[in-house]
């Protein structure tokens, strides 16, 4: 007997990753399509405009709350931008969706409110600062490098629409460098920036965050760990935005049995 299929919406899905969510979540034999919400949503057809294997009659909608009373999904994946995120996010629950959420610039305080809403409903969901596995090795690779060294900078290289800056990718990078050492750059002499910001932003453990925007790039990130006669250099690049969706995949199968918020794709694999 074939198990129930996972109903499955996307929020964003007209965006540069939410069209590669929606074709995968059409190809997987384990998800259905339950809704596409995008604000330029039009009267065309969701299998039309992409091309996949669809409910004919499925259109865009431009209002989450409304496609969520309506087809009332199981996951509803978020890949919109930081202004709204956390409204979608509390949506979501609130209708008794799990969210897999995508888009950067939540607060600490917002995912802990995030986690209480979903406990509260026994919901479980994620976010996930970066889908690629690649990237959660590069990740996990600084944190454990980061016992040796107490010198290290990150680098995070985006494409020019990318709204928020530094990258969750980044922040996720720094917290965990700082669970193996409490701070970094002791030793460094003291700085006068003769233009404001030339050093980048200060983050966790006193790690300097440097944000690139450039047309061209997808996403990308070197963690550089120095001492006296060595530099260590830890790279990861998306190419291609398709080597997110294995990850997207698994975090929507996952959110099936979680209660409570899960913060990074590491902890599922």
């Amino acid at each position: 007997m074939q198990a129930k299929q996972i109903r499955v919406a996307v929020c964003g899905g007209k965006g540069k990753m939410g069209r590669e969510v929606v074709k995968t979540v059409a190809q997987d034999a384990e998800l259905s399509l339950a809704g596409v919400v995008d604000p330029s949503a039009s009267d065309e057809t969701v299998k039309a405009y992409f091309d996949i294997d669809a409910d004919p009659g499925m259109l865009f909608d431009c209002s989450l709350k409304d496609m969520l009373a309506r087809e009332k999904p199981d996951v509803c994946v978020d890949f919109t931008n930081p202004e709204v995120v956390f409204a979608n996010t509390m949506a979501m629950i609130e209708a008794g969706c799990r969210p897999v959420i995508g888009t950067t610039g939540l607060t600490a305080e917002q995912l802990k409110t995030i986690d209480d809403a979903l406990r509260a409903q026994n919901l479980g969901g994620l976010v996930v600062p970066n889908f690629a596995i690649g990237a959660v090795l590069m990740m996990k690779f600084a944190q454990e490098a980061s016992k040796y060294f107490d010198h290290a900078e990150i680098i995070e290289l985006h494409h020019n629409k990318k709204a928020d800056a530094p990258s969750g990718t980044a922040l996720k990078t720094a917290e965990l460098m700082r669970e193996s050492q409490a701070r970094f750059g002791r030793s460094n002499a003291p700085e006068t920036e003769l233009i404001a910001g030339a050093r980048g932003a200060c983050g966790p453990a006193d790690i300097h965050i440097h944000s690139v925007r450039l047309p061209g790039f997808i996403a990308h990130q070197e963690v550089i760990l120095g001492s006296p006669g060595q530099i260590l250099t830890i790279r990861h690049d998306s190419m291609d935005r398709n080597c997110f969706m294995p990850g997207v995949a698994l975090a929507v199968k996952k959110s099936m049995t979680l209660t409570g918020l899960v913060y990074g794709l590491e902890h599922i694999l």
